[in-house]
């Protein structure tokens, strides 16, 4: 199977050289000092958490393959899938699936299951593909969309995914796809935030589900953050660095309901 891009024109531009010259204005210099595990990064259209994310991406080396994480908004496909084989059309070049990574992730867990419906038209990995492309041209990857679940599934689905890189024969980086706090004003979603900003920082995934739970905090990519931090941990990670936090007030000038964006580097 071939998925077509499902929010070119929309989130990106669909035009290849314009959006390799997007992504050179939203990563800047590249700095490639640091060899992570993880990243963490946000979703939005470009124009309002591009740059975020793009501070992320211009700091750490990508290798070839990535796992990537993403919550599923449209409620299509299984609610824990795998796109197993097959390939990504994307503006800049067609980006196959890793598909002996990708058995070996299903071998290692009992939750995930091969589906390819649920990434038909979500746009929560979607967006992380340019960057990973732009940074890393012979990209290649496992991508999972993620429905809701509870702390138990995610750290076992987490623990499989370490175990299937573990036996990979080359790296790997993890990518979880999330925004953080959905259309509050300004101050409160700075709060809330900072909430699930800390659990990160502490590398405490159980943490970070139950607190986003309890305060009722909108970020959508919490299961796949969650399992990422479970899949690091489990693989030697040991600190989590803020790259930089914003809102999408900071680019519309409207700060009565915003929308959080962070990203991170976990090594």
């Amino acid at each position: 199977m071939t998925r077509k891009p499902a929010v070119a024109n929309q989130f990106y531009d669909a035009d290849p050289t314009r959006l390799h010259f997007e992504l050179a204005e939203l990563t800047g210099s590249v700095r490639d000092t640091e060899s992570a595990i993880a990243i963490i990064a946000p979703h939005a259209g470009y124009v309002y958490s591009g740059a975020i994310a793009g501070a992320a991406y211009a700091r750490v080396k990508i290798p070839k393959t990535v796992i990537i994480l993403g919550p599923n908004h449209t409620g299509a496909g299984s609610p824990a899938a795998v796109m197993v084989a097959g390939a990504w059309e994307m503006p800049m070049g067609t980006v196959p699936i890793a598909s002996d990574l990708a058995s070996l992730v299903l071998q290692n867990s009992r939750y995930l299951e091969e589906d390819s419906l649920a990434h038909r038209y979500e746009h929560s990995l979607e967006v992380q593909v340019p960057f990973l492309q732009y940074r890393q041209p012979g990209l290649e990857i496992v991508p999972i969309c993620m429905s809701s679940a509870s702390y138990p599934v995610c750290h076992e689905i987490g623990i499989g995914l370490a175990e299937a890189v573990r036996k990979y024969p080359g790296p790997v980086l993890f990518v979880a796809s999330t925004d953080m706090t959905h259309y509050e004003p300004q101050e409160q979603v700075v709060a809330r935030d900072r909430l699930a900003i800390d659990r990160i920082l502490a590398m405490d995934p159980e943490g970070l589900l139950e607190t986003v739970r309890s305060n009722g905090i909108s970020m959508c990519g919490v299961v796949p953050t969650t399992i990422t931090l479970v899949a690091a941990k489990a693989l030697g990670a040991q600190k989590a660095h803020l790259v930089r936090h914003a809102t999408s007030g900071d680019v519309s000038g409207d700060y009565l309901r915003v929308v959080g964006y962070a990203s991170f580097i976990i090594e």
